[in-house]
């Protein structure tokens, strides 16, 4: 393996740094993502034809802090690799390409009031989960199998804007 001269590949960041870049982003897509949906779902949201599969909205928080919860943990492992390991810098970019599409997503279907919108960016944000678990993979199978839940949750709110979507078309 073939390192920048003065890079070792043993390098990592600091255990607090490590810890600060994996969870400020994260909590930060929560706060925005909340920012654009709480508001919508005693107004808009609520007045939308929903699917009889449609879980009650109190789920919703749960689920997502423990999704965060297993993102941060998942990205943090991958942060501890060492930073010349070939693929750590991809593995990254993809993680972070799809916390900004994530976000994205609450904006798109909440903040424009629009599940076409939504169904616009929840393709391409599975398609970018899968690239981030394929890309965490050969660095850390245990980060990348944290993201399995996520995947799975993101598909099922795929499905579920799609059903609004048709719904409300």
């Amino acid at each position: 393996m073939t390192t920048l001269p003065g890079l070792s590949t043993e390098r990592r960041p600091p255990l607090w740094a490590a810890l600060l870049i994996a969870i400020v982003p994260v909590v930060a897509a929560s706060l925005l993502g909340s920012a654009a949906t709480v508001p919508q779902i005693a107004g808009w949201y609520a007045g939308l034809a929903k699917p009889p599969f449609n879980p009650p909205n109190w789920i919703f928080a749960p689920v997502w802090t423990a999704l965060f919860a297993l993102m941060a943990l998942a990205v943090f492992r991958i942060l501890r690799v060492p930073v010349g390991q070939p693929g750590r810098r991809r593995a990254l970019l993809a993680y972070h390409l799809q916390l900004l599409l994530n976000v994205a997503w609450s904006f798109a279907f909440f903040g424009a009031n629009s599940p076409l919108a939504g169904l616009a960016v929840i393709l391409p944000l599975l398609a970018a989960i899968l690239a981030t678990i394929a890309a965490f993979r050969p660095l850390d199978r245990r980060a990348s199998n944290l993201l399995w839940p996520y995947l799975a949750w993101v598909g099922f709110a795929t499905l579920l804007n799609a059903s609004i979507w048709w719904l409300n078309r």
